[in-house]
């Protein structure tokens, strides 16, 4: 059993930045997605098994960088130059057959297992 928990959110002022963390059970390709209020699950950035390959969507690439840490089963996702419509819930997300491919934006159902989220507020 995949488990995956994530730490690191909280609220912070327009243009600031914080870190994201995911503590996974095991070494696996991932994935962050966000969800507003009312609005869908939408995929922010992912990474790769072995950590050399990284996919972001456009919103956030130059400002949110995915990594795997020195504790192999950690990815974090550091968030620079936020802005109000960055306020979400964050997901992080296990791909444990390792089938997705970043060469196009991943899909929510790609990923077999999720963590329980973690409220990020941006103020303006």
């Amino acid at each position: 059993q995949v488990q995956l928990v994530e730490s690191g959110g909280g609220l912070v002022q327009a243009g600031g930045s914080l870190r994201l963390s995911c503590a996974a059970s095991g070494r696996y390709a991932m994935g962050w997605f966000r969800q507003a209020p009312g609005k869908e699950r939408e995929f922010v950035a992912a990474i790769s098994r072995r950590g050399s390959m990284t996919y972001y969507a456009e919103s956030v690439k130059g400002r949110f960088t995915i990594s795997r840490g020195n504790a192999k089963n950690t990815v974090y996702l550091q968030m620079n130059s936020l802005k109000p419509e960055d306020t979400a819930v964050y997901y992080c997300a296990a791909d444990s057959s390792d089938t997705v491919e970043l060469t196009t934006t991943p899909r929510a159902y790609q990923y077999d297992y999720w963590g329980q989220g973690t409220q990020v507020t941006v103020s303006s």
